[in-house]
């Protein structure tokens, strides 16, 4: 009797199973998110000396897990059956590059592209709705750039 079904125990009183369990789905889900956090995002502990880096640091934890749970929302409403995890598998190919021109008068023109998709990831974008653009800007600066702190 006891096999295929779960025992949760709570201190919460009155709620109904049916919430209970989806408040327990959330934790399942929140706690997946920070471990692809961790492994596919490559977001690891890192030590940080100053108080503001580590604002930074949670800033980018918590964008990282809000677009998770958007593209966990966006893939369920496109009604496509895929996890997270497995569309940014899917789409972890794409790069873009940088092509360096150097011109006569000795400076150079630098071009980013992005790499053409592959008929899986092109018909994924497509479900969701997205296009990737012919080229990305160039001309915006980093905080990580050298010479800044």
């Amino acid at each position: 009797m006891r096999e295929g079904a779960y025992l949760l125990r709570t201190n919460l009183s009155g709620e109904s199973a049916e919430d209970l369990w989806k408040k327990y789905i959330q934790l399942t889900e929140a706690e997946a998110a920070f471990r692809a956090l961790k492994s596919e995002l490559s977001i690891r502990p890192i030590f940080h000396q100053l108080e503001r880096r580590v604002k930074a640091h949670v800033l980018v934890a918590f964008l990282g897990y809000a677009l998770w749970v958007t593209l966990k929302h966006l893939l369920s409403r496109k009604n496509l059956k895929l996890s997270p995890a497995k569309a940014l598998s899917m789409l972890s190919g794409l790069r873009s590059a940088d092509i360096v021109l150097p011109t006569t008068d000795r400076r150079e023109i630098r071009l980013r592209r992005i790499t053409t998709p592959t008929q899986e990831q092109h018909s994924l974008l497509a479900d969701l709705g997205m296009q990737l653009p012919d080229r990305l800007d160039f001309d915006y600066e980093c905080s990580a750039d050298p010479g800044t702190d």
